[in-house]
């Protein structure tokens, strides 16, 4: 989950906080929605291909109506919701973010990438009660100004809302435009850098895997954590650029605490 993502979450928890008790109930009185928030820290690549990591927020927030499950998130999907779609299939936009490269990342000498605002859409289809398969298909339109698809399926096994355990495989394939971005050299740039031109065309990206765990404590409080690790492959694997300052190897991770209020919390 990324910095965007967190405030985006934020902001729908404070209106879901402050909400005045007729918006949160029907005239019947009763509530008619539980909310999980997840609040802690977290570790990943400073940018893509990063051989460091920045430690950022932690946010997730998740409703359900009654006394019904919350829906399964995996925790590295990005911010979205559904529009279309039924029990098995769904679609619906999605949100990314990337963080910003600076020239200072990479040796001084080479233009910083910006902060990046992807917008896309999403499509999933739940296979059976465990298997769920996942894409996610977004363009820049700041910073990298690329388009990047992340690819996944999720096994998940769960005990109602009292745990959930999911663990699954993830592919990301990126444009030429994501690439040059984070791995690319261009020609003007190597009198002043000392690198040789390295042009990194679109295809694979990475492959990787993420994994994640919810255990509920109490009504109220539980344990929200996930890790995930990605190997780069293809081009960006072979950039100068992740030879000299970076790692194939990217590493994410995080640990939350989450609240649970609403009907029948107690």
């Amino acid at each position: 989950m990324h910095d965007l993502k967190t405030i985006l979450v934020l902001a729908i928890t404070s209106a879901a906080l402050s909400a005045p008790p007729a918006l949160a109930q029907e005239a019947g009185g009763e509530e008619t929605k539980r909310t999980r928030i997840a609040l802690g820290p977290q570790i990943a690549p400073s940018y893509p291909g990063a051989d460091d990591v920045s430690f950022r927020p932690l946010v997730d927030l998740s409703r359900a109506r009654g006394a019904e499950e919350f829906a399964f998130e995996a925790p590295d999907e990005g911010f979205g919701f559904a529009l279309l779609g039924g029990d098995k299939f769904s679609a619906g936009p999605s949100l990314g973010f990337e963080g910003k490269r600076s020239s200072s990342d990479v040796g001084g000498a080479l233009p910083d990438v910006g902060i990046s605002v992807e917008l896309g859409a999403f499509m999933q289809y739940q296979m059976t009660d465990n298997i769920r398969l996942r894409a996610e298909g977004r363009q820049g339109v700041s910073g990298h100004d690329g388009f990047v698809a992340n690819l996944g399926a999720d096994y998940v096994w769960r005990e109602g809302d009292r745990q959930l355990f999911s663990i699954g495989p993830r592919v990301t394939v990126t444009d030429s435009n994501y690439q040059d971005a984070y791995f690319g050299v261009r020609p003007e740039d190597v009198a002043a850098s000392g690198i040789a031109a390295y042009d990194a065309d679109g295809g694979l990206q990475a492959v990787g895997a993420t994994v994640g765990y919810i255990r509920q404590i109490t009504q109220r409080w539980g344990i929200y954590s996930y890790a995930k690790y990605n190997r780069l492959l293809g081009d960006p694997a072979d950039s100068p650029l992740v030879e000299t300052f970076g790692s194939r190897d990217q590493v994410s991770g995080g640990i939350a605490l989450t609240y649970t209020f609403g009907t029948g919390v107690r």
